[in-house]
């Protein structure tokens, strides 16, 4: 427990560490889980249930002090839950319970939720899910594995294309970076794939490793898009949409993202094959981002992607209005050639948070066309503040629970 001993743990997630409550494995029981976490710490979870309720729970790891920790800590929480609701304990309520930990072992309590997890819809599943196979089974326990290792999964979307979405979805990714995260950015925008030309990334390759293929690396940045599998410029994908489907699943269970703290995912406009399997394949998305502009033609567009989201139980982070005015080049004053605050008022409307409002920037333009994100570019200007903004309010909605699924929206 060399990493309890450093310090920054509290008295009672010492005590747990030392003391861990249900170790060890259950000779019988109804659902079973194990899952490696990013630091290769193994953490194993076995539980049996009585009357739709966790009756016993019990789990094993290999890792450090504060994996003993968390999965002490996720066994106590689940004791006596419905097994409906054990299966949504999360990292935060672990942390909470724990009186929070050292950031660099936050991610022990994401494998102990995670684990827990999967041995609840083991037991929902009945081990595994009846039109299963076992390289199914096994091929969304290796999902899982991976996706444990990523803090928190967000979705640019839009209902109307052309709005500027996948510049919006570039520029909150890097402005993550630049705010010190660890940022993975994956184009599912199988048709358009433009995220490599945005981002100056034409002509790279994809390359494997033991690990799985490896994403393009950008700085402190990883970037996935079918666009670095295609022979040229020109070439067209005419697929429908089951392949549309596995390639996503692929780009999210065989890339080796490795530990990050956001995966931004900029899908193509509508509520098609790309969107849909994104929140179906990552069984708890952190939410969805939307992005439209003023004009009602767009907006009425959005609303559709709104209810998108409420339809499969994805979170509405907010709403950005893109191409809110015109941004002068030389005084920097914005006009409203057009009309202006549609985003917002259908925002209010739909009852989800306003993440900002973005002008027309030719800067932004020139930005894209050259390869760099516009944050990068010019970090000091009016438009990068309303993207750092809107970053802020999407990590607020998401570390409090303000998104309308906590609200109860």
């Amino acid at each position: 427990m060399e990493c309890i001993d450093a310090g920054g743990f509290t008295d009672v997630a010492c005590d747990h560490a030392a003391n861990p409550r249900n170790h060890g494995p259950l000779d019988r029981f109804d659902g079973h889980a194990r899952i490696t976490g990013p630091c290769g710490d193994t953490m194993e979870f076995w539980l049996t249930v009585k009357d739709g309720r966790v009756d016993r729970v019990s789990f094993e790891t290999d890792g450090c002090g504060s994996s003993l920790a968390c999965g002490s800590m996720a066994t106590s929480l689940a004791e006596g839950r419905r097994i409906e609701e054990a299966a949504v304990l999360n990292q935060a309520e672990i942390l909470e319970a724990l009186g929070g930990c050292p950031p660099e072992f936050e991610h022990c309590a994401l494998l102990a939720a995670n684990t827990l997890t999967a041995a609840c819809t083991d037991v929902l599943n009945r081990g595994r899910r009846q039109d299963e196979s076992e390289e199914e089974f096994a091929e969304r326990q290796r999902l899982e594995a991976r996706m444990c290792r990523i803090r928190h999964k967000v979705i640019v979307l839009s209902g109307k294309g052309g709005v500027g979405k996948s510049t919006v979805a570039v520029n909150l990714a890097m402005s993550l970076v630049q705010s010190g995260k660890r940022v993975g950015l994956l184009d599912v925008d199988i048709h358009g794939p433009s995220i490599p030309t945005m981002l100056g990334l034409e002509g790279e390759e994809i390359h494997g490793s033991d690990e799985g293929m490896l994403p393009v690396e950008l700085g402190e940045m990883k970037v996935m898009s079918l666009g670095f599998l295609l022979q040229g410029h020109d070439e067209a994908v005419i697929w429908r949409g089951p392949r549309k489907a596995g390639v996503i699943k692929q780009f999210l269970k065989d890339v080796a993202w490795g530990e990050l703290d956001y995966l931004i995912i900029d899908a193509p406009p509508g509520t098609g094959d790309e969107p849909l399997s994104v929140c179906q394949i990552i069984d708890r998305l952190d939410g969805a981002v939307i992005v439209t502009t003023p004009q009602k033609v767009a907006a009425v567009d959005v609303r559709k992607s709104i209810t998108f989201c409420r339809h499969l139980n994805v979170p509405v982070l907010g709403v950005v209005e893109n191409m809110s005015g015109f941004a002068c080049p030389k005084c920097g004053e914005v006009t409203h050639i057009l009309c202006s605050g549609g985003g917002r008022e259908m925002a209010e409307d739909m009852g989800v948070l306003f993440l900002g409002s973005i002008p027309i920037d030719p800067k932004i333009a020139e930005a894209c066309d050259n390869g760099r994100s516009f944050v990068q570019c010019h970090s000091d200007s009016p438009s990068a503040a309303v993207m750092r903004e809107a970053v802020r309010m999407i990590e607020d909605a998401i570390s409090t629970g303000l998104s309308e699924r906590q609200k109860g929206g």
